[in-house]
């Protein structure tokens, strides 16, 4: 058996025009164009990169962006009176602060400043809350757990009844895409580096999520042959053949697990084409909440 890869680069683009679409019409309506304020805190340089993307993907999609870069040492109150200016503006929908924050400005804090309404990252307590909350709707996903979920619509995997294991338990992804399993009644097992025979579990899943962030840590025979498997990890290895020095792999061996799997997401072009893609698509759609309270 080869897996077939899973195109997270072909779907995502898809969203993007799907949101660039619904975009249009807003303008041709009347209706005010959806805007993102980022906040970059510090220089960071993969956070830099990741802002340029995001800031990048607004313009093609017609969104217009508003970017705020502070430096590493401003104070918490400072960086909270930056996010209450930025709910207060009717021209920002959605609100991101690019993670994770320079030591000693409390993460929590700052998220919990944003807007339910603007939480375009899904990252606000009361987001997360609802999500883990039966018959609760939060009003964003956060986008790369959204965007797992909708790889395994497009290509058609039935969730309801299925055992789905997660590596990992991280905030941003582990545990969001846990919730949104569960909400689509499959059978879900959260793991990590301490469960006990780990291979075990993980060839137990009929879906399986690796996202540990240890390269290629889940090998050919972790896996169930016929499991479908998404990789959310990135990680640089060093690689003296690449110009750069480095190339990126997954958390999975995707050599060994593609001949075993029924379904794969490569790395890169997997998962994280997604991430920005469902972030426009929150945009939009808190564009849209706001224009029902009008």
């Amino acid at each position: 058996m080869t897996a077939k890869l899973i195109d997270g680069t072909a779907i995502a683009e898809q969203v993007r025009d799907d949101v660039a679409k619904d975009v249009s019409a807003r303008i041709e309506k009347g209706l005010s164009r959806p805007g993102l304020a980022t906040v970059l805190v510090g220089e960071n340089p993969a956070s830099q990169v990741y802002v340029r993307m995001k800031q990048k993907a607004c313009e093609k999609a017609g969104i217009r962006s508003f970017g705020h870069v502070v430096p590493a040492d401003i104070s918490q109150a400072d960086l909270e009176k930056l996010v209450a200016e930025l709910n207060a503006n009717p021209e920002v929908n959605g609100i991101l602060v690019q993670l994770p924050l320079p030591k000693g400005l409390d993460e929590e804090r700052v998220l919990s400043t944003i807007s339910i309404e603007k939480d375009v990252d899904g990252f606000h307590p009361i987001n997360i809350g609802r999500l883990a909350q039966k018959g609760r709707k939060p009003l964003f996903v956060p986008c790369t757990p959204d965007g797992v979920i909708y790889l395994l619509g497009q290509v058609g995997v039935e969730l309801e009844g299925c055992n789905a294991v997660v590596l990992g338990r991280s905030n941003i992804v582990g545990m969001p895409v846990a919730l949104l399993l569960v909400e689509r009644n499959a059978t879900v097992t959260i793991c990590h580096s301490r469960t006990r025979d780990l291979a075990d579990v993980c060839r137990s899943a009929d879906v399986l999520v690796a996202a540990v962030g240890r390269p290629e840590m889940v090998r050919g025979d972790w896996v169930k042959p016929g499991a479908v498997v998404i990789d959310v990890g990135v990680n640089r290895v060093d690689d003296p053949s690449k110009e750069k020095g480095y190339k990126l792999v997954g958390d999975v061996a995707f050599d060994e697990v593609k001949e075993v799997a029924s379904h794969l997401t490569p790395v890169p072009g997997g998962v994280g084409p997604m991430t920005i893609a469902m972030l426009l698509r929150n945009t939009v759609r808190a564009a849209q909440h706001a224009d029902a309270k009008l």
